[in-house]
């Protein structure tokens, strides 16, 4: 569900400075001013590095000199406030997204089998701009039924076979434009049919009918099912079928995303492979559906391991996210690995926690919220008449990095807390636990609030009120 781009070894503080490990930057072709209220983790080269030269650290080095200038406030073209920072293009990325929902050049039919992606992709990023998608609406159920099979699910464009993925976008792009007439458009007991064929013994999805088991799938389907309030029942001919009828779509879920854990701490996208950082979000969305995260993460997760694993991939001075080891920095990883935070710390924050132990002040930010944030609106935004968000300078804007870059900046701008709803309050969506938001109470906000964009469920990924008013929907249907 993401790119690859990322970052190097961390390094123990606990160990002493090797002499050898210490490197003279002035080689560097660019000599930076930074302003007085940038810090110097964001603004200068870092001063400790591997001497041991090889295709990773150059270009390592590459990107850090190509950021550098951006985040120093050296482009002479962009207005900065008084920390550095430049605002956020919200009517140039707006342009750019509405024109990629419109017809694509011919080139982009090498992306046939991913217009349920573009469709979400776009809305969602227009939403966190606010702009309004619901004019859309006649649009996307048009092209959303041309998708749909009579075998359940959607696949990737007209006549293609379901797969989870095209089917979660189809239905998440349906809740962000929302109403009744998005909503029907589900064959929600073809669906659910569709679904248990996917479920495996082992706990598992496949993606598609005989394709892979992931990781993917096990957010995909928890996603699916907790927004249309699909039963849990298995079908007799779902693999997973047991003749004494225990077993539904959630069971042995949480042991085989377990299974997923590496030797790093991180989450790969099935056992025994390497750790990536969108696989982590997509372990710890499942975990949340299946419980609350400060009880389903510390039962099936090393929680201290997989924080450690994704501090070591936010790097300074870049200060945005690799998605792998050894991998360099990339704009997408603001939402993949961005996101894993609020429930991280929603995890490590609840009274009475097993992870919150582990933390001497659970309540404070466990990322750099700043050093994301100035990535972000220094190093992702094209500024051209093109508009839109990318990778890293030099590298085109895309839907994609547009979607996931906005999501991170509003994950780094927001703060977000697990209640439960007291007696007195009404329920919302599923009648769970009740996700609160607010602006993160900084003690130095370097953005200007003009550049706070909207919020996404830490969950779903989409509006929160979404999120409720789906749930709610088929919460009042009987049966399908």
């Amino acid at each position: 569900m993401a790119s690859s781009q990322a970052s190097k070894a961390p390094v123990n503080p606990a160990d002493s400075v090797d002499e050898e490990f210490v490197e003279d930057m002035s080689n560097f072709r660019i000599h930076l001013n930074p302003a007085s209220m940038i810090p110097d983790l964001f603004s200068t080269y870092p001063p400790v590095r591997d001497e041991l030269d090889t295709d990773t650290s150059a270009t390592q080095d590459e990107t850090v000199e190509i950021c550098l200038p951006y985040i120093s406030g050296q482009d002479a073209d962009v207005k900065y406030n008084d920390y550095g920072v430049p605002s956020l293009d919200r009517e140039g990325h707006a342009r750019f997204l509405h024109r990629n929902l419109g017809t694509l050049p011919a080139p982009f039919i090498a992306a046939d089998a991913s217009r349920p992606w573009f469709l979400f992709w776009c809305l969602n990023a227009l939403t966190l701009l606010g702009e309004d998608v619901s004019g859309y609406r006649e649009r996307l159920i048009e092209t959303a039924l041309s998708m749909q099979n009579e075998s359940g699910g959607f696949g990737g464009g007209p006549g293609q076979l379901s797969h989870l993925a095209t089917t979660y976008a189809v239905i998440l792009s349906l809740a962000i434009v929302g109403g009744q007439d998005c909503y029907e458009v589900i064959d929600r007991k073809a669906l659910w049919r569709w679904l248990c064929l996917l479920k495996q013994a082992d706990g598992g999805f496949r993606m598609s009918t005989d394709g892979e088991e992931d990781i993917r799938g096990a957010y995909c389907a928890v996603v699916i099912i907790s927004l249309l309030g699909l039963p849990l029942d298995l079908t007799r001919e779902s693999p997973a079928w047991t003749s004494d009828g225990t077993a539904t779509l959630f069971t042995g879920l949480g042991k085989w995303v377990r299974r997923c854990q590496t030797f790093e701490g991180g989450i790969s996208g099935q056992p025994d492979a390497e750790a990536h950082g969108a696989y982590a979000f997509c372990a710890l969305g499942c975990l949340s559906i299946l419980d609350t995260p400060n009880r389903s993460f510390p039962q099936y997760l090393d929680v201290p391991r997989l924080i450690a694993w994704l501090s070591s991939r936010q790097y300074a001075p870049e200060g945005g996210f690799s998605g792998r080891t050894n991998k360099l920095v990339d704009g997408c990883y603001s939402h993949w690995v961005g996101g894993c935070w609020p429930l991280l710390e929603a995890c490590v924050g609840a009274q009475g926690s097993p992870g919150a132990a582990l933390f001497e002040n659970a309540s404070q930010s466990l990322f750099s919220r700043e050093g994301l944030i100035r990535y972000i609106l220094s190093c992702c935004q094209d500024r051209t008449k093109r508009g839109g968000l990318r990778d890293k300078p030099g590298k085109p804007s895309d839907a994609y990095h547009s979607c996931y870059v906005l999501s991170g900046l509003s994950s780094a701008e927001h703060k977000w807390e697990l209640q439960s709803p007291s007696a007195q309050e009404p329920m919302q969506g599923s009648g769970g636990p009740v996700w609160r938001v607010s602006p993160y109470p900084y003690d130095v906000q370097i953005f200007d609030e003009a550049d706070r964009v909207g919020t996404i469920h830490p969950v779903y990924t989409i509006p929160e009120g979404k999120v409720i008013e789906i749930q709610e929907y088929f919460m009042s249907k009987e049966g399908f």
